[in-house]
């Protein structure tokens, strides 16, 4: 990133909820670790590169002890010879706090803000949100107020694209085979004055920016159309993508709004102790092979506080390898007493050699028990936590809390179809700028990558429509039944925060929560009508039409989901966040009138009992649902086959459905014969 064209500012995001319980288990072997000794590696190589350059790095690699890691920087620039300015953020950490491993309050970015004002040529942090590594650096280059909400909510967009890296550049994209993403380059921010931005790379780096990658990263783990955070609420439902050439995009229109009073508060704990022994099925009988193997392991099973058994069918009938004909059975032990999931049960498994099913094996040797964790973020006041930046000459600067205060007006969004006025792409390979903010210039910032000085992209209203309405934000559309307890909520609309929000009843059933309002009582919305408790179903004064070629008689082909929708998904603590988008209009539309929450339980039979709520984002051609409760306490409880849900979206894209032929991707003309 500091060699393949000009920067300002170099990102690096290195915490994740599981990474927060490996720092703390670090922490408790020696005191002075819990931050991230990776980013002191990678800092040899490059601090003297960056300072030469005038490069500012901004990362949230202190984890648990930014002060540790801001002093161990100090000590290898020492070693290295170059003159440094080093700033840290702490404040985040408010152990001890009941039994939790730690605690740590999200932060945002004013931290950063501060530290940069100061001079800091390197900024390292705690806990703050990923985005903020972002919208700090562009509200200290432009100079933002604390009110400038547009322009605040345009940088934590951005930042939330560029978190992931190349999650933006086509890594981990749902509709890679059309593109070259064997080495996908690190993402960049070309950040304006009023908060657009334009997402591009490095000229002659791998991947791909086009407006599916973007839209695929802006629905990675968020939660609906209010997207909340610590220094401002950013509306997803408001944001517009604009392809302006090769790897370009424009993110333009997003509106802010105040942020709410409170902040998530990331607790992780050590939840006990597991292990787990998978047997080897094969040919034959599988079912009852494992139903043998259970009845002689129950006795043994009793009294462990979780035993859970799972059985992949990956065999294949008439095989013609030996793996190809054999099944997985799991078997998931979890208990507070490391002794009951060791050696005496793992042992009880493997005497069992000869004396169970034909074939009987193991895909590897019983291993000792190992420790979980658990992950549960409650929110808390935003002036709880004790926010301060700690400037280059060892000043303590405090930072209060964002002002909290009733929501914006609300905007509606574009009308589907309507693409927004395109923007000149600013000319590459433009020199830095210098420190001081320049009054037009902008700013590019990036994961690991970051901000290059560009001319201001300046966003508008698509060309010939007035600029958008107000109006309610998009429903959110949820199931029939009780409300979830509040698990991983938080920032990305994760919990509810007092404030109005729209929402109308459909077939899913009554009413559902707006990201930043409460649930309507049942005859309180003049939209809906809720069912009656219990009775599973919901009616809608003002039903939606059939989308356009899905009425009766409209000709159909089963084909997977996939091949005309995208998806990314991922985890938010213990519930899993599922995006879908579409590349046309028609395809979005047959989309949005198909899959509801109970065509998506129906495809997805594990979320069935669970809460589900559905969110509308037109702009983006894109539906979110929020799937509450599936991955239990979170990745690091390691509750499913896939913990963190990174692919719930691709197992969806594979279920089969009808879709309207029209719609349907054509086959590729046959081709001639090859010339003899």
């Amino acid at each position: 990133m500091l060699t393949g064209g000009p920067l300002d500012v170099l990102t690096g995001d290195y915490l994740a909820e599981l990474t927060m319980l490996i720092l703390g288990r670090d922490r408790l072997k020696d005191p002075a670790l819990g931050y991230a000794k990776t980013y002191l590696r990678q800092l040899e190589g490059s601090l003297g590169l960056a300072v030469d350059r005038g490069v500012r790095l901004v990362a949230n690699a202190g984890g648990l002890n930014p002060a540790g890691l801001a002093d161990a920087i100090r000590g290898l620039a020492a070693r290295l010879g170059v003159p440094v300015a080093v700033a840290h953020v702490e404040g985040d950490d408010l152990m001890p706090y009941e039994d939790a491993l730690t605690a740590n309050a999200y932060l945002g970015g004013w931290g950063i803000t501060e530290c940069l004002r100061a001079g800091a040529d390197v900024v390292v942090t705690g806990r703050v949100t990923d985005a903020a590594l972002v919208s700090g650096p562009a509200a200290w280059f432009f100079d933002w107020a604390r009110d400038d909400y547009d322009a605040l909510a345009g940088a934590v967009v951005a930042g939330h694209v560029l978190e992931c890296g190349t999650q933006a550049t086509g890594g981990n994209y749902a509709l890679f085979t059309g593109h070259d993403v064997r080495r996908p380059g690190f993402p960049l921010a070309e950040v304006a004055r009023d908060g657009s931005a334009v997402i591009t790379k490095h000229p002659g780096t791998g991947g791909v920016v086009n407006t599916g990658t973007v839209t695929a990263q802006l629905l990675y783990e968020t939660q609906g159309a209010r997207y909340l955070g610590p220094d401002v609420v950013a509306r997803l439902d408001t944001v517009r993508l604009t392809q302006q050439g090769p790897d370009r995009v424009l993110v333009s229109g997003t509106r802010g709004e105040p942020a709410p009073g409170t902040l998530k508060l990331g607790l992780t704990r050590i939840g006990g102790w597991r292990n787990e022994v998978v047997f080897v099925l094969t040919g034959l009988d599988v079912e009852a092979k494992a139903a043998l193997l259970k009845a002689q392991l129950a006795d043994a099973l009793a009294g462990i506080a979780s035993a859970e058994w799972t059985l992949a069918r990956t065999d294949h009938e008439d095989a013609a390898t030996q793996e190809t004909a054999s099944a997985l059975l799991r078997l998931t032990v979890k208990d507070p007493d490391p002794a009951k999931v060791g050696r005496p049960l793992t042992s009880k498994a493997i005497e069992l050699a000869l004396a169970s099913y034909p074939g009987f094996h193991v895909t590897s040797p019983p291993a000792p028990p190992t420790p979980y964790g658990t992950f549960a973020s409650p929110l808390i006041p935003s002036t709880t936590p004790p926010h301060r930046a700690v400037l280059p000459n060892g000043t303590s600067v405090p930072i209060a809390p964002a002002p909290a205060g009733a929501p914006a007006t609300p905007v509606a969004p574009a009308p589907v179809g309507v693409p927004a006025t395109p923007v000149a792409p600013a000319p590459v390979g433009a020199s830095a700028a210098p420190v001081a903010p320049a009054p037009e210039g902008d700013r590019t910032a990036g994961h690991a990558g970051g901000t290059r000085a560009e001319p201001a992209a300046q966003a508008s209203a698509p060309q010939g429509y007035p600029a958008p309405p107000a109006s309610p934000a998009p429903p959110a559309f949820e199931e029939l039944g009780a409300p979830p307890a509040v698990a991983g909520g938080g920032y990305g609309g994760g919990a509810p925060a007092t404030g109005p929000g729209g929402a109308r009843g459909t077939e899913e059933g009554r009413v559902g929560d707006s990201p930043a309002g409460q649930r309507p009582a049942p005859g309180n919305n003049p939209h809906s009508e809720a069912a009656p408790p219990g009775t599973g179903t919901g009616t809608d004064p003002h039903p939606e039409p059939p989308a356009p070629g899905t009425g009766t008689g409209t000709e159909t082909v089963r084909i997977p989901l996939g091949r005309i929708a995208g998806a990314r998904s991922g985890d938010k603590g213990g519930d899993a966040n599922l995006g879908l988008w579409t590349e046309t209009d028609p395809a979005y539309e047959w989309l949005r009138a198909t899959l509801t929450v109970p065509r998506l339980k129906e495809l997805l039979p594990e979320t069935a009992p669970l809460h589900v709520t559905r969110h509308e984002l037109p702009n983006l051609r894109a539906l979110n649902f929020v799937i509450t409760g599936l991955l239990g306490d979170g990745a690091a409880a390691q509750h499913r086959f896939d913990p963190q849900a990174k692919a719930l979206g691709e197992w969806l894209r594979a279920r089969h459905v009808d879709v309207p032929s029209h719609l349907a991707p054509q086959p590729p003309p046959p081709q001639p014969p090859p010339p003899q």
